[in-house]
């Protein structure tokens, strides 16, 4: 299947298949598993200094900026729902002005993260917690990577739109540039030039600069092909705006939760000791390349459910959820499978302190089980945020994180560090559910021009 018979103008009359859907799929899919490359390439440059507090920090280093940034990730997700949407409605123009509006918030928000580094380093290390020396390579990990911030930004919002255009091998191009940059680097600072946990920071801080200045090139001449321009007062105008900054306070809210759980997952698990710790964050990235690997199907529905609801195809709508949604269901059991066979492996390769390699092993399963529980509450995620529905991910996420925050509460006290995998299976079925039972209000109220308007 051609780029133009998914992305092109003409690709809206035709039906939508499984062809379709895996021609978008697997380029998004390939570049999501390379987005928790770059903490988990860190940690295992540092896992060969054999040092368990050296990765102990970058694991807490590498859990705050997720928190961070992530804080910020409604600048991929928000602008993903919206381009698609405008690419449905066939307005170039708006497509320009949605990319714009992006990347001036992208930039804005950066340099307010720069100025703010201080108190939000020491608020997210303090609440990590470890021991002294975890602390310390934690802080000298933070001191290089914060720099990244606005080209982190500016790269949320450039895939964000390109996933919306369809256009997924430019997406899977500019990750692959980044986590390239991040291998190479990392390696070269940490491994040959021996700078240790900050060489690993500064790595990761050229990688999202290269990858920033090369996604801007592309998106520039993605626009001329289409000759989609848009005017500062368009760009500017107060019904968008508003509609912006609606779709992306309740995103951004749902993503604070969600970050939260996880975050709460590490910092408890701090308090097991530092080979416990270690061991999540091996964990934590294991689950995190599988559930990007998930995520391409549900970055599949946001393109397709935005497309559909900007087209006003009920029909192709429900193509969408269906298509998108079956598959993502067959892979769960194919990545929950690859966790369970080759994680140990894995292990090994991330890290060479016998003591955490024992102790990863004894969570593998609960790792392993993750992708099946999780997997409706991925692709739900993307059915919304291609519909815009920002207001029931906030409000279903908010529920979710309260029963978890609950069941972590009765179960770590009982089971340690066993309970706080428990709580976080809990957590993922939750989300499912509660999403799930908002889906028949998105079918229904989808071309609804007062929802289409911002209601959502």
């Amino acid at each position: 299947m051609t780029v133009a018979e998914i992305s092109g103008p003409e690709c809206l009359s035709r039906p939508l298949t499984h062809g379709a859907v895996l021609a978008v799929s697997i380029p998004i899919i390939l570049s999501n598993i390379t987005t928790p490359l770059v903490g988990a390439v860190d940690t295992a440059v540092v896992g060969q200094l054999g040092d368990a507090a050296k990765l102990g920090g970058v694991a807490i280093g590498a859990q705050v900026f997720q928190l961070l940034f992530w804080t910020f990730g409604f600048l991929r997700l928000g602008t993903s729902g919206l381009t698609a949407q405008a690419k449905g409605a066939g307005d170039d123009s708006e497509l320009a002005a949605t990319l714009q509006r992006a990347l001036l918030a992208a930039i804005a928000l950066g340099v307010a993260v720069l100025v703010l580094q201080i108190p939000i380093g020491g608020l997210g290390l303090w609440l990590m917690g470890g021991s002294a020396k975890v602390q310390n390579a934690a802080r000298l990990y933070f001191a290089w990577r914060i720099w990244a911030a606005p080209f982190v930004f500016v790269n949320y919002a450039l895939l964000g739109w390109f996933i919306g255009l369809a256009e997924a091998g430019r997406a899977f191009a500019l990750q692959l540039l980044l986590n390239l940059v991040n291998i190479g680097v990392s390696i070269l600072l940490v491994l040959v030039l021996h700078w240790g946990v900050a060489g690993a920071g500064a790595a990761a801080l050229s990688a999202e600069v290269v990858a920033s200045v090369g996604g801007v090139a592309l998106a520039l001449r993605e626009l001329a092909m289409r000759g989609g321009r848009a005017n500062l007062a368009k760009v500017l105008a107060a019904a968008p705006l508003r509609r912006l900054f609606a779709i992306n306070t309740d995103i951004m809210v749902r993503t604070i939760c969600l970050l939260l759980a996880f975050a709460t997952l590490t910092a408890l698990g701090a308090r097991n000791g530092d080979a416990a710790l270690a061991a999540n964050g091996i964990l934590l990235d294991l689950f995190g390349i599988a559930a990007n690997f998930l995520d391409g199907f549900a970055n599949a529905a946001e393109t397709f459910v935005g497309q559909a609801i900007g087209a006003r195809q009920r029909d192709r709508l429900a193509d969408a959820i269906r298509l998108t949604s079956a598959w993502a269901v067959a892979l769960s059991f194919l990545a929950s499978f690859a966790l369970w066979q080759f994680g140990g492996a894995a292990i090994d390769v991330m890290t060479t302190s016998p003591e955490v390699r024992a102790a990863a092993r004894i969570y593998l399963g609960w790792c392993a089980m993750t992708p099946i529980a999780g997997v409706a509450a991925f692709q739900l995620d993307g059915i919304f945020i291609g519909a815009t529905r920002g207001t029931d991910m906030r409000n279903m996420m908010l529920l979710s994180l309260a029963l978890f925050v609950l069941a972590a509460a009765l179960l770590v006290p009982r089971y340690g560090n066993h309970g706080l995998w428990m709580a976080l299976v809990v957590f993922f079925v939750v989300r499912g559910f509660t999403l799930g039972s908002r889906l028949p209000a998105l079918v229904r109220d989808a071309f609804d021009p007062g929802l289409r308007a911002g209601a959502q």
